[in-house]
């Protein structure tokens, strides 16, 4: 079977969902991927491959190529294709209930180079995040903020990273955070 996913995170969010889930093997799919990946060291898995050039994702469902789509608000308004999981909202709020995890998306990182070198501008950047979430609309739906809010769903990606052969071995939360990262995230729980 071949399924189209963006090689990027919402891909690795939903690979995991599909095979945690649902029970895909998802090893036993072939995935399209529309974008490089971010780093040029990357390598896609061996079950990855990039989408033909001059295909489009909605012809090829359309006409059968492939099997489904990881499509998120470019989900086609044509009767022919539907969404896998037939009520996906009540899914997701159902497995938030169970998990208690919001998918990561996005994440801000610096260079260890300038962790090292500049060790102040990290407190700093920090302190802007904070002030530029404070300003955003009250009644947007915020993920949590700070890392031990977040532990869980960074430990879940790194899991299905593993598992979906995008990282090499199963690193700890705590390994991605050097000792100014470190120092921040003490402050966070001391707060």
């Amino acid at each position: 079977m071949e399924l189209e996913a963006n090689a990027q995170t919402t891909g690795l969010w939903v690979r995991g969902i599909l095979q945690h889930e649902y029970g895909v093997d998802i090893d036993k799919v072939t995935w399209l991927t529309t974008d490089e990946g971010h780093l040029a060291e990357y390598r896609d898995p061996l079950n990855c491959q990039m989408l033909p050039k001059g295909k489009r994702i909605d012809e090829m469902l359309y006409s059968g190529e492939i099997a489904a789509a990881i499509l998120g608000n470019d989900m086609p308004s044509d009767p022919r294709i539907s969404t896998l999981v037939p009520d996906a909202a009540a899914a997701a709020k159902q497995w938030y209930e169970r998990e208690h995890v919001i998918p990561i998306n996005h994440i801000f990182a610096v260079h260890r180079d300038l962790s090292k070198s500049r060790p102040d501008v990290i407190p700093e950047l920090f302190k802007m995040i904070v002030a530029s979430r404070a300003a955003a609309n009250p009644t947007a739906a915020i993920p949590p903020f700070g890392l031990e809010a977040n532990r869980k769903a960074i430990g879940m990606a790194i899991d299905w990273s593993c598992e979906q052969k995008i990282i090499p071995r199963r690193l700890s939360v705590d390994e991605l955070f050097d000792e100014n990262a470190a120092a921040l995230v003490a402050e966070e729980t001391a707060s």
